[in-house]
């Protein structure tokens, strides 16, 4: 196999990879219709508002059984319908350095990530991750259902808790502070009370969500938690071809420890059947390109995760739930159910910090595991090289460095078998002449030659073939890096993942692959292969002019030092060609 075909061979998987990126882009949900309208999802059976339309069986656990009590098994009946904005005019506003938050005592209506614009211009507004916009609904709920009875619930209940907050609606950040607490609370008519604080820390995407309840009366009482996000499907802020949004997930996630991690485009949220999967610990979540919003419940808490979607006007919601086991508090005792809400972007540190299993996947680099680990480990270094040289531009370069030095062996080996195939080029155009359209003898002479001359054919593969799982997973890393986002390299590259918008990236990538070719001259060639690798490198730089920024400065200093490497490769175990036999 010469060097030509290999090209080729690469080309074509890198076409054919693309072209399976848009195909499963193109099997995602359309972005649905917008209404004017709030309301909230019809739940028929599931007790909880805007929550999954069919009953979800949950068995508390035997060790809180009390006696004379009948167990609970399923959730409680549908409580009252209320719109989806109930309690809005009670909100709460919260302003730590990182985040401005508006919430109630049931739901986070509104999240500012004040470090994030939303564009790249000096004026521009933080990224809103929660809203209740229709056409950009997402919110985060959480309440408390009862067979029979009453209990506060995402729409109502929950009172700010003056007894214990100062007066008025605004907490802010205090310098020097670490954290900021928001109390709520629900009084029951029968000595129940439930307690309800908001931690929100310093630096911090994740929000402490603990419920405490305090059982002063003379029964015992139960209850379920529910914790869930509601959202409809953003807008695309760009859908130009190789755009890294358009091929970011979007859709529901979460992660079990029987199942490990597991995800759902809106598409398929119903064709994929309902979702009814009981766990312990894990998470839940909405994803997003580059931010992503998560219930975490405790890590011994039982539950059961649920999607569901419903339509109302013309919108469609998609709800991602999940449904605690059935907490028995007796008289005279309390209980405690604690959960935390990640709110924000993807930030690979903060995200690991949590602790969590499977929380990283939600940095999703690749839906394959291993494809996500390499682009891991890759971003590892990447970020290590950029504590050294503060900045992700320089950065990528010397990523490519290291691993050119990695692979220098196996590249050595392969320049080497490249000079050798050179150097009898003339030998095999020889043969070609003499054997004609006879294939089978044609390839057993070449053959022949090759073993004569202790000359290995793919000896030039491997390295080819490894730079193929290293390109995809650097695609995806540097276009879910939410730490990339909006950095600038030098000059015009203001955006390492956004396209360059004078394509010069582009184009010398085109003299780098042109000056390659030249230095692998085609005699033997096939006229058709010539042809097609004529055109390969404005194939490529057409391609390229629509990639990140971030991705072509790897693939043109790879391509740099790969030219550089195999100019020297070349002059060093060149000879002069033998005579023709």
């Amino acid at each position: 196999m010469n060097q030509t075909r290999l090209f080729l061979i690469f080309a074509w998987l890198m076409v054919a990879t693309l072209l399976w990126m848009e195909w499963n882009k193109e099997q995602a949900a359309p972005v649905p219709s917008t209404s004017t309208q709030l309301a909230q999802p019809a739940v028929p059976d599931a007790g909880i508002p805007g929550a999954p339309s069919s009953a979800v069986s949950v068995t508390a656990p035997a060790s809180q059984d009390i006696p004379g009590v009948p167990q609970m098994r399923t959730a409680p009946a549908e409580l009252p319908a209320a719109a989806a904005v109930a309690g809005a005019e009670d909100a709460v506003h919260v302003r730590t350095d990182v985040l401005s938050v508006k919430l109630n005592g049931g739901a986070l209506l509104q999240a500012d990530l004040l470090r994030y614009p939303s564009t790249a211009e000096d004026d521009s507004p933080p990224v809103r991750l929660f809203s209740q916009d229709p056409a950009d609904f997402f919110v985060a709920q959480s309440g408390w259902v009862r067979q029979g009875a009453p209990a506060p619930s995402h729409l109502s209940g929950f009172e700010l808790d003056r007894t214990a907050a100062r007066s008025g609606t605004d907490f802010t950040l205090a310098d020097g502070a670490d954290e900021v607490v928001v109390p709520f609370v629900w009084h029951g008519p029968d000595g129940v009370s439930i307690h309800r604080t908001y931690t929100f820390r310093r630096g911090a995407y994740v929000v402490d969500v603990r419920d405490q309840i305090v059982n002063q009366g003379t029964a015992p009482w139960q209850g379920f938690v529910y914790r869930q996000l509601a959202r409809v499907p953003r807008a695309l802020e760009s859908s130009a071809p190789m755009s890294p949004e358009k091929y970011s997930f979007q859709g529901g996630a979460w992660f079990t420890a029987a199942d490990k991690y597991q995800k759902r485009k809106y598409a398929d949220f119903v064709d994929d059947g309902p979702l009814d999967k009981p766990s312990t610990g894990g998470w839940v979540a909405f994803l997003q390109h580059h931010f992503f919003g998560a219930w975490i419940p405790a890590a011994n808490e039982e539950g059961v995760f649920s999607l569901t979607t419903s339509s109302d006007a013309g919108a469609t919601r998609y709800v991602v739930r999940d449904m605690g086991n059935g907490v028995n508090v007796a008289p005279g005792t309390s209980a405690v159910s604690e959960a935390r809400l990640w709110v924000g972007p993807k930030l690979v540190n903060q995200i690991q910090a949590q602790n969590v299993p499977g929380l990283e996947r939600a940095v999703d680099f690749s839906r394959f595991a291993p494809m996500a680990a390499l682009a891991g480990w890759l971003f590892w270094v990447l970020q290590w090289l950029h504590g050294l040289l503060g900045n992700w531009g320089w950065s990528i370069v010397g990523l490519v460095v290291l691993l050119k030095a990695v692979m220098f062996p196996l590249s050595a080996a392969q320049y080497k078998s490249m000079a050798k195939m050179r150097k009898f080029q003339p030998r095999m155009a020889q043969l070609k002449e003499r054997y004609g359209e006879d294939k089978q003898k044609l390839q057993q002479a070449m053959m022949e030659l090759y073993k004569k001359e202790k000359i290995n054919p793919v000896g030039g593969c491997l390295p080819l073939l490894l730079q193929m799982p290293v390109f995809l997973a650097l695609y995806w890393m540097l276009s879910e890096s939410v730490e990339l986002r909006h950095a600038p390299w030098i000059l015009w590259i203001q955006d390492l993942t956004a396209r360059d918008p004078y394509f010069v990236l582009p184009v010398i990538n085109i003299a780098l692959m042109w000056a390659t070719q030249k230095l692998n001259p085609m005699t033997g060639v096939d006229p058709m292969q010539q042809k097609m690798m004529q055109f390969m490198p404005l194939v490529f730089g057409v391609m390229f002019a629509f990639f990140p920024a971030g991705l072509v400065l790897y693939w043109v200093t790879n391509a740099g030092l790969g030219l550089i490497q195999q100019w020297w490769m070349i002059k060093k175990y060149s000879e002069p060609a033998p005579a023709k036999a």
